[in-house]
């Protein structure tokens, strides 16, 4: 089935700024321009597509030959998409998909889906990775594989990361810091060790009866 595309909403204040560009006024190719990559909550993938193709979408603003050269297969754009093909081959590999680039993504368990858009998130070549609940629907050992995954990125590409997620261990176990929400308001920003004695979350998450037992 093809997958729901994520509502777009208006702010009401405020701005986001990414060094010296004010992304809140920049149309959304030229945000991807600044090396800005994300992920959905609700995957935004082709599911009749493979793996692969997915991936060689988000090589799109790094491609130089045109549209004629690519449709004659000239060999200059020959040469590009093969490089294009071994950059996306490689990113796969990195967080565990290369066993499945020519697979149809439809054919992909749940897990596997949310990292293949990961990946393409990641084959884009980005700066900062902005990920929108990369572990929601998932199992407990779904989870563990998108982890490993994402400290993997972390580790070996050095990428600068943002999520916004649920799962308490997940955060904890990745973040270098933590902000916490409580119905859109900031109540704690600091370390995980630090956030997670902060008596404001305590009370927003667990609860009066829950602080008072501790």
């Amino acid at each position: 089935m093809p997958q729901r595309a994520e509502r777009r909403l208006r702010r009401h204040g405020g701005s986001a700024r990414y060094g010296e560009d004010a992304l809140t006024r920049l149309p959304r190719h030229q945000i991807a321009a600044l090396g800005i990559s994300r992920t959905f909550q609700n995957m935004a993938l082709s599911p009749t597509e493979t793996v692969l193709d997915n991936l060689l979408v988000a090589r799109h603003r790094h491609m130089r030959t045109g549209f004629v050269s690519a449709a004659l297969r000239l060999p200059r754009a020959r040469r590009e998409a093969a490089e294009h093909e071994a950059e996306v081959v490689r990113t796969a590999e990195l967080i565990g998909l290369g066993r499945n680039l020519h697979h149809p993504v439809s054919d992909l368990p749940y897990g596997d889906r949310k990292r293949v858009e990961l990946a393409r998130a990641l084959c884009a070549e980005p700066g900062l990775l902005l990920l929108d609940e990369p572990v929601a629907g998932m199992n407990f050992t779904e989870s563990l594989a998108m982890e490993e995954a994402i400290g993997t990125v972390q580790h070996e590409l050095g990428i600068s990361i943002v999520l916004v997620e649920h799962d308490m261990r997940f955060v904890m176990g990745l973040a270098d810091r933590v902000t916490v929400l409580d119905f859109g308001k900031r109540i704690a920003d600091g370390t995980p060790a630090e956030v997670q004695s902060d008596p404001d979350v305590l009370r927003a998450y667990l609860g009066e009866q829950q602080e008072e037992r501790q």
